[in-house]
């Protein structure tokens, strides 16, 4: 019985959304270039449940490029309405467009100059009549076996909502690089965004070339990246790296009672994989998955900078 009433719910829903879908016309096109040209900013207003929609499709809308600020009916008439300036665009939801907060807050917008967009179920209704422009989300019915709860019609709104969020995202040629730029803390925003500079230690664990073996392993130790740069004598100049593997590998292959006399020339992997400070994080994730390195020394114009590790880059939520 439950499982049959959830399928209700969905499919009824499911229906609202494919009649809205198919309603649809030359007033949705008209809101998208009014936005477009719009030299204010929109604001999205309702009470109750409508509320709740509104805040959710400013939040969509300023993390796609259109700036948008969400107000209360009820708060916006006890001094809130004075964020709305002329030249604003109000898009007002409300099941029925008669709420009497929502009615109270019309002939203010109207004085402080801004222009009423009315997105409500009763295309009929007060707040549809007295808008410039009326956007039809009316449904058959809730999904709700009492026709009461606000189901179908607030899925309608908000799936509105989302349809402006993307249109407007196309019409700006809002792509992945401005995403990022909206969303930095996400996964694409560190992608695209964080650098080799944000992450990577000016530290560089480093011995000489002629540094005998022990001192290559304390250098390893103490620089705790697993790994230190082999440089020439001036320290301008990087002549290889010395991994722990590298370490491991040099006492299976010599005595261990000659290995003390080797130099760090002798046992370091010459022309070690680099990457300059200003090149993005990623592509220092991708290069040590490329060649299967733990660890990368940094470069600022061609000289030895630091060293970044592989646990450095999955720490800052790159994957």
């Amino acid at each position: 019985m439950h499982t049959e009433l959830a399928r209700w719910v969905l499919c009824t829903e499911a229906e609202a959304l494919q009649a809205v879908a198919e309603r649809l016309d030359g007033a949705f096109s008209e809101l998208v270039e009014r936005i477009l040209a719009l030299q204010g900013k929109v604001i999205l207003t309702g009470v109750g449940k409508s509320a709740h929609i509104a805040a959710k499709i400013a939040a969509t809308l300023n993390s796609v490029g259109t700036p948008a600020v969400w107000l209360h009916a009820t708060e916006a008439v006890h001094g809130d309405v004075g964020i709305v300036q002329p030249g604003d665009l109000v898009l007002i939801f409300s099941k029925s467009g008669e709420t009497p907060e929502v009615r109270a807050l019309l002939p203010v917008l109207r004085e402080r100059g801004a222009k009423l967009v009315a997105c409500v179920g009763q295309p009929q209704s007060h707040v549809a009549r007295a808008a410039d422009l009326v956007i039809d989300l009316s449904v058959a019915r809730e999904a709700c076996p009492h026709d009461l709860l606000p189901t179908a019609s607030t899925t309608v709104a908000l799936a509105f909502g989302d349809a402006l969020a993307v249109a407007l995202m196309q019409a700006r040629r809002f792509g992945p690089t401005e995403f990022a730029a909206t969303h930095p803390a996400g996964s694409l925003g560190k992608r695209l965004l964080l650098r080799v500079r944000d992450i990577a230690d000016s530290h560089l664990p480093s011995v000489p070339e002629n540094a005998p073996f022990r001192e290559v392993l304390l250098a390893i130790t103490a620089g705790r990246k697993g790994a230190v740069a082999v440089l020439a004598p001036d320290s301008t100049e990087l002549r290889g790296i010395i991994t722990d593997g590298d370490v491991r590998r040099t006492l299976e292959k010599h005595d261990p009672v000659h290995v003390f006399a080797l130099e760090a020339k002798q046992i370091a992997t010459p022309s070690p994989r680099t990457i300059e400070l200003d090149q993005k994080a990623y592509e220092a994730l991708h290069l040590m998955r490329t060649y299967q390195v733990s660890q990368l020394i940094v470069l600022e114009e061609g000289r030895p900078w630091g060293m970044i590790h592989f646990h450095d880059l999955i720490r800052e939520g790159l994957q």
